[in-house]
């Protein structure tokens, strides 16, 4: 067997063996049996709703054990495929077979990490807040620029993103805004980019061509489905309406159907601006304060809640999770994980996947070894 062959093949087992462990193999298995079992019985669509949850929660959980079944049977075939190619002489053959491990390994690498997103809202569409730091033109042209990397990350994933509001910025870029990204598992991945963005580059508003630092924060939290109960009492609440911004014309908004809903116990704050209707403005904002109070109790939950609070400090020096730097040299560093790229354009432009995975790692306790392996 060629060196290349044993090593593709050592390299998918340590990936199924990773996907074992984080799966929990036999606690899955037991599982999906018992899902399976209560799935055949007629009783069970007598409450639809805990029928379409139990469903979706099979489809989930077979999927990933059937996954690693179907990826060890093909990398098992492939291995003695290699061995019998090779044993003839048959160069072509070995060469396909060699090919398709490469692929198995992928496949593996890639359920490796979803195999990550397990937490109890990672499967949810999420809201992303984006918001510019000090620093004025320079703060808010750093948001709008974060603000279109996400926007590239999810389209390029098939996810859908709206736009749910949006505060222009003064001469260039945005104070603020909020996208809701809506796909498989949306939430799970993008939750590890909540913190501090930090850009240095040569201002392009500054006519004497001077290095300029700036901040922006992300915000991300899950929107909450059906089955999720958030309580919110009216007397908490203060409401305001305000005219929502646009680009003018003849479909300018000439009323405040904008929504503003700050939550008093909490400080948190939304708003809401999609609609022309203020009465869906207002039910759109309702559910994502519901998302953001549901998303500071899986805080509360989590052992990571610490890091995850300083994160939302100030935005500034020494709370970044993240540099970009484009001059005098070019490197994007995540300062949790050390993943580097020395490629700002593509990852501006949405290559963001390896920072993610880096970063699941290390949040669902995984070793620095394996977060920089993931990474590569």
């Amino acid at each position: 067997m060629s060196a290349e062959t044993e090593a593709l093949f050592e390299q998918i087992k340590q990936s199924v063996a990773l996907l074992r462990r984080h799966l929990d193999w036999d606690a899955s298995q037991a599982r999906l049996a018992e899902l399976n079992h209560r799935a055949e019985d007629p009783d069970l669509w007598n409450d639809a709703d805990v029928a379409q949850k139990l469903m979706r929660e099979r489809t989930l959980l077979a999927g990933q054990v059937e996954g690693v079944q179907q990826i060890e049977r093909d990398a098992s075939d492939m291995l003695e495929l290699a061995e019998m190619a090779e044993a003839e002489g048959d160069e072509a053959t070995v060469g396909e077979a060699v090919a398709t491990l490469r692929g198995l390994a992928q496949q593996a690498h890639a359920r490796q990490i979803e195999s990550l997103l397990s937490g109890e809202a990672d499967s949810n569409d999420c809201y992303l807040e984006v918001n510019a730091g000090a620093g004025g033109t320079e703060a808010q042209d750093w948001a709008e620029m974060l603000l279109r990397m996400y926007t590239r990350w999810a389209e390029q994933r098939g996810y859908k993103v709206t736009l749910m509001e949006s505060s222009e910025g003064e001469q260039a870029g945005i104070k603020s805004a909020t996208l809701q990204v809506s796909g498989a598992n949306a939430y799970g991945w993008l939750k590890t980019e909540a913190g501090v963005h930090r850009l240095v580059r040569i201002s392009p508003f500054d006519a004497a061509a001077r290095r300029q630092t700036s901040f922006a924060s992300v915000w991300v939290y899950p929107v909450v489905d059906d089955t999720i109960e958030i309580e919110v009492n009216d007397g908490d609440l203060k409401v305001d309406t305000f005219r929502a911004s646009g680009a003018g014309g003849q479909h300018v908004n000439k009323t405040d159907s904008a929504i503003r809903i700050t939550h008093m116990p909490t400080g948190i704050v939304v708003a809401c601006q999609t609609d022309r209707s203020q009465h869906r403005n207002r039910a759109t904002a309702m559910q994502m304060l519901k998302a953001r109070l549901y998303e500071a109790e899986l805080q509360k939950r989590e052992a990571a809640a610490a890091q995850t609070e300083a994160a939302k400090t100030d935005i500034g020096w020494g709370h970044q999770i993240r540099s970009y730097v484009l001059a005098p040299y070019q490197l994007v560093k995540d300062l949790r994980t050390g993943v580097e790229k020395g490629n700002p354009t593509a990852v501006l432009d949405g290559a963001l996947d390896d920072f993610m995975s880096a970063a699941l790692a290390e949040r669902v306790g995984a070793t620095r070894s394996e977060a920089s392996a993931n990474a590569q």
